[in-house]
């Protein structure tokens, strides 16, 4: 830390590598839209920046209750960082609830800003307080500043003729001006943005204006100078970068897969959370070929995407969990036909309903066998937001190269996380070539051409004739089928040769060989799916930069696995894997390669620590050091 800059044109403001700051008040505060306001901010700054919003599964959850607090997370650096931060240096509490729910993650020594407008005895009661907890020594721990920002939003829009209780509803405005000018934030973003979201309201555009200044002036004069400070740009490539979350990424790459393949993008899909945000943004896109079906249920939506890949599109179905268990005798048919199919599962907290707004990684083993009989798909995952584009590609590329349904994997964390992602150029993205066929390629007993689809190339991929091809009749369906000729077939030879072909077309896919990250030469491997990326990367770095050796792997491709994973696992003493999981991928990796990998699991509906990673790793370290002392 520097004493002193003046980037901003303001003396006398210190400044950080870094802060975490977490927003948290009623679900009717605001706090997600605060929370992507100041994150918008600070990527327009040019930081570095991970989110972490987290809601009640309720629409309106029951008004200051600790069950009803919605809380947003975001870190912003001037360097590159892989998650929203172990624990917040500032928390904004809107009400009681929001302390009492949110006060344990903050630092020791943190700074706590407080609504105490709604610090009143009702309020209090519905937080569980027995007492005011702004009055004595409870806080006596942090930094505390006390605001009457429910009383100071009011007296800032009584001119602007807006009614009291409208005005209220601006309070968060209140507080994304204080943290604004806290945080050397800029304003015009915010100001624009207001004017764009509420053109044509007037009042509310007064409002929200009128109290986000009244917050911005609030730190000027309320003599908090020793808290003004400035995270200043990180050092990022060249090139257009915007602040994405993981479910528009992930549909941009569906379009983008489009795009690539020359195939329009049909998407069959019924509406969960959380999912359901890619299903409002493929909608968006009807200029780009896309078309969006939200149908009655989970399963006539991925029947609906199995007749549009039938059809010649590039067919995707989006879900959660307890979606995927719904879908799950359609994505057997579409492994039968040998149709290319996406099918997206958006983890979340389970079993049954679960969690619904909170994440976790338990599908995987739905994803692998979550289906009767021998049906075997390719499986990929995302690691970050930004990587559900890439990732999506990824998916869309198996599945029209060896016209098979892919699962992809991502999860809640991923889905409403963001970060800055820069713009590919179109002409690095992989090339996706599809292929229909147009011509006989048999001939019956009486010379007569005519087409198999069940004749496969040496990859062991069949062809496919679009409906309507000339003289290219052909039947495919659910019950077995001879292979070539595709007529029904009940011997048993078939059967169990059909099943041997669908496993080692699948088995065959050639992936990328896994990497290792960090010392090749380290007793202890870390490896990791999904979004345990971040917290994974982050702590191998705090363990290297201390002088310890530890390697990490991570795998985007879960089924089929790299060929040389085996070789790479036995090639350390120990194997740790961390999973929002009891060990799911532990136990493949046990299975398949007879290695003794050990599980850290997490199933608390919040992602990783990258310093809960670092302890587990610090500890195993400490065995495998004492063992040759």
């Amino acid at each position: 830390m520097t004493d002193m800059v003046e980037a901003t044109g303001v003396a006398d403001v210190r400044e950080l590598d870094e802060v975490i700051i977490r927003f948290a008040g009623d679900s009717g505060d605001g706090m997600q839209l605060t929370g992507d306001r100041f994150t918008n901010a600070s990527a327009l700054f040019g930081n570095d920046l991970s989110t972490l919003p987290e809601y009640p599964a309720e629409i309106r959850a029951p008004a200051g209750t600790l069950a009803g607090v919605s809380a947003f997370q975001v870190h912003i650096s001037n360097h590159d960082i892989t998650t929203p931060g172990d624990a917040p240096d500032v928390l904004v509490a809107m009400n009681p609830a929001a302390l009492r729910s949110d006060l344990h993650t903050l630092v020791p020594g943190g700074t706590l800003i407080v609504n105490k407008d709604t610090f009143d005895e009702r309020n209090l009661a519905k937080a569980g307080y027995d007492h005011n907890p702004l009055d004595g020594d409870d806080l006596a721990g942090y930094s505390v500043i006390q605001v009457a920002m429910t009383s100071i939003t009011k007296d800032a829009c009584k001119d602007l003729g807006v009614k009291p209780r409208d005005a209220d509803r601006s309070k968060n405005f209140f507080a994304l001006g204080l943290l604004s000018w806290m945080y050397s934030r800029p304003v015009e973003p915010t100001l624009d943005w207001i004017d764009a979201k509420f053109a044509g309201k007037d009042l509310i555009i007064g409002a929200n204006k009128a109290a986000f200044n009244a917050g911005h002036a609030y730190g000027e004069t309320a003599e908090l100078g020793a808290q003004r400070v400035i995270v200043n740009a990180a050092p990022l490539p060249p090139g257009t970068y915007t602040n994405i979350n993981g479910n528009t990424a992930l549909s941009w790459g569906l379009v983008a897969a489009s795009q690539l393949s020359g195939l329009p993008l049909y998407l069959g899909s019924y509406p969960i959370t959380p999912a359901t945000d890619i299903l409002h943004e493929l909608s968006k896109h009807k200029a780009f070929g896309v078309t969006t079906f939200q149908a009655e249920d989970e399963i006539a939506a991925v029947g609906a995407a199995i007749g549009a890949s039938y059809g010649g599109s590039l067919a995707v179905t989006t879900t959660s969990g307890p979606g995927l268990a719904l879908k799950g005798e359609a994505m057997g048919l579409a492994v039968s036909l040998e149709l290319p199919l996406v099918v997206v599962d958006i983890q979340r907290g389970g079993p049954s309903t679960g969690l619904p707004t909170k994440t976790e990684a338990a599908d995987l083993m739905m994803a692998m066998y979550g289906r009767h009989g021998e049906s075997p798909m390719p499986i990929v995952a995302a690691r970050t937001p930004s990587d559900c584009f890439d990732t999506a590609i990824e998916a869309a590329r198996i599945a029209l190269t060896y016209n098979t349904p892919v699962l992809l994997l991502s999860d809640g964390y991923l889905a409403n996380g963001s970060e800055p992602w820069r713009l590919p150029d179109v002409a690095d993205l992989p090339s996706i070539d599809v292929e229909y066929a147009t011509e006989f390629n048999q001939t019956n007993e009486d010379g007569d051409g005519v087409f198999w689809p069940y004749l496969r190339d040496e990859n062991l991929v069949r062809p496919i004739a679009l409906p309507g091809t000339p003289d290219l009749m052909h039947r495919i369906g659910g019950i077995e089928k001879e292979d070539g000729s595709g007529n029904v077939s009940y011997d048993p030879d078939n059967h169990e040769l059909m099943v041997h072909l669908r496993d080692r077309r699948i088995a065959s896919i050639p992936v990328p060989d896994v990497e290792v990250e960090g010392d090749e030469d380290a007793d202890l491997l870390v490896v990791g799916w999904g979004s345990t990326w971040g917290a994974i990367t982050g702590a191998v770095r705090r363990i290297r930069t201390s002088g310890r050796k530890v390697a990490s792997i991570h795998l985007t491709h879960l089924y089929p696995l790299p060929a040389n994973l085996g070789d790479v696992l036995r090639s350390f003493e120990r194997v740790l894997v961390p999973e929002l999981n009891l060990g799911q991928l532990v136990r493949i990796l046990r299975a398949e390669y007879l290695v003794d990998a050990e599980p850290l699991s997490k199933m608390r509906g919040q992602p990783f620590t990258a310093g809960e990673i670092q302890h587990a790793i610090g500890e195993r370290l400490d065995v495998l050091e004492g063992g040759r002392s």
